[in-house]
């Protein structure tokens, strides 16, 4: 993999993570995730991004994942929503306006019915 899908895999996940802030367990988490993508620079990265702008990180993140994720095949941008979807429920829950922000990248790479259907929301 190289380092820009690891840069957006790691700022996607990092994004949600960040959405109410970092709490120790998110925290934790999201440092698994880079352990095992071997992402520590790219980590580095995405911190740096989103602290840059706090309030904007949202948006602009939307734009650069656009660029990474919508050339992929519709499975993978799936599948990397859905482990995202998957790894912020390891926390015990997901709150409103992080599912919101996961359907709202969804519907940006075009496979919203698709994520719906395969993290069971209708």
């Amino acid at each position: 993999m190289d380092s820009e899908t690891k840069r957006a895999l790691v700022l996607l996940r990092a994004l949600i993570f960040h959405y109410h802030g970092l709490d120790l367990d998110e925290k934790k988490l999201l440092e698994q995730y880079v352990d095992e993508l071997q992402a520590y620079e790219e980590y580095d990265w995405a911190i740096s991004f989103i602290s840059s702008d706090y309030l904007s990180a949202f948006e602009r993140a939307r734009e650069f994942l656009g660029r990474i994720f919508n050339p992929m095949s519709e499975e993978q941008r799936v599948n990397y929503l859905t482990e995202t979807w998957e790894a912020n429920h390891k926390k015990g829950y997901v709150t409103e306006m992080e599912t919101t922000a996961m359907l709202n990248l969804a519907k940006d790479w075009s496979v919203e019915k698709i994520f719906l259907h395969r993290i069971n929301i209708s």
